[in-house]
């Protein structure tokens, strides 16, 4: 059996303890705006602004920055119509008749880029995002049909019944929110410093999340513009997918957070969800804490059934999934757990007879 030290964590404390010392040197100095075009100042020149979103997770934070003579945009809101409204009502009111200068996005998924390709029309601003995160976004903005084998197989051999499988991929194709693909870009490459307004704003590239995601940091006055990388109390989702099938992304995404354990303590963290917060370092302990419970959990589930497939341990890691989406979300987060420990030298993988890999401890 594996030592607790030998899982792939740098950060080794029990998780109970870890997580509470960290939720409790969380400091939220701001009350969130509402999901209505209300703004609140968290320094000068930053706006603090929520869009609505008709999910579990009901908002997305974006940002304005003042740039000079004008403002730049941090990520967008889901191609909604009640979204494209608050945008026109947002520019109207907010932004003291100064226009739209550029949108960044942090990366790809459709709740921060999904109105890129409307606000680059409507206000004729540019889009600055890493070349990885624009390419994802073309390359799934549709789902083949049927779906390719490369697919087909990628979930049998996880064991997730086809009927489950024709679930989730029916409800992928029926999202509404699926956005039009912006036609151009300007990328955006780790350390570069982007100047806006009276700002510099070092580009700090994370993994595992999505591909090449982009957080801003302002060293000189501690802010970060985390997006997706770092949020105060849920944990962003780390998967595995068809369309990179022996990816690690999870550790990709640990050394992420170690990065951003580097910067300065005090550092007031912007996230994309939940509030603006302080104690970057004890929520990077927290989730790392997190984690070590989830390969724990993994492990024990092994050691108890001997061997099992990606989908039986994923409805032990998950158990309260509420729609089909949810099940490829965990599916795949449930893989990216496993492979870690696999590459690590935890796991082992064997493809049987049936076609599915089931996994078993190395002892």
């Amino acid at each position: 059996m594996s030592e607790a030290g030998d899982i792939p964590m740098s950060k080794k404390r029990p998780a109970r303890l870890a997580r509470r010392a960290a939720s409790s040197a969380l400091d939220y100095p701001f009350t969130p705006p509402a999901a209505d075009g209300s703004v609140v100042e968290v320094a000068p020149g930053i706006l603090w602004l929520r869009q609505p979103m008709p999910m579990s997770l009901d908002h997305i934070n974006v940002y304005l920055l003042r740039d000079g003579e004008g403002w730049t945009l941090v990520d967008t809101g889901l191609n909604t119509t009640r979204s494209q409204e608050l945008w026109r009502e947002i520019v109207a009111t907010r932004l003291g008749g100064l226009p739209l200068k550029r949108l960044i996005c942090t990366h790809s998924h459709y709740d921060h880029a999904g109105l890129a390709a409307w606000l680059m029309e409507s206000y004729r601003i540019p889009l600055l995002m890493s070349y990885g995160e624009y390419f994802m976004m073309r390359g799934v903005s549709t789902l083949p049909e049927p779906l390719p084998d490369s697919h087909l197989r990628f979930y049998q051999q996880a064991g997730m019944p086809a009927d489950v499988v024709a679930r989730m991929f029916e409800a992928l194709r029926s999202d509404p929110f699926m956005p039009e693909v912006p036609p151009s870009f300007e990328r955006i490459r780790e350390g570069e410093l982007i100047r806006i307004g009276a700002r510099d704003w070092r580009v700090v590239i994370g993994e595992g999340h999505s591909p090449e995601h982009a957080c801003l940091y302002c060293e000189e006055e501690r802010i970060l513009l985390a997006g997706d990388q770092l949020l105060p109390r849920i944990t962003s989702n780390v998967l595995v997918s068809p369309i990179e099938p022996e990816a690690d992304p999870l550790r990709l995404w640990l050394a992420s957070l170690d990065r951003l354990d580097q910067l300065a303590p005090d550092t007031l963290v912007l996230p994309s969800h939940q509030g603006v917060f302080r104690g970057l370092h004890a929520r990077v302990e927290e989730l790392h804490a997190h984690h070590q419970q989830q390969f724990q959990l993994l492990l024990a589930a092994l050691d108890e059934l001997g061997a099992a497939t990606a989908y039986e341990l994923m409805l032990r890691q998950f158990p309260k999934r509420r729609h089909p989406v949810d099940d490829l979300m965990a599916l795949g987060e449930t893989i990216a757990h496993l492979s870690c420990l696999r590459y690590q030298g935890s796991l082992r993988r064997v493809l049987e007879e049936d076609g599915c890999h089931r996994f078993s401890r190395l002892v």
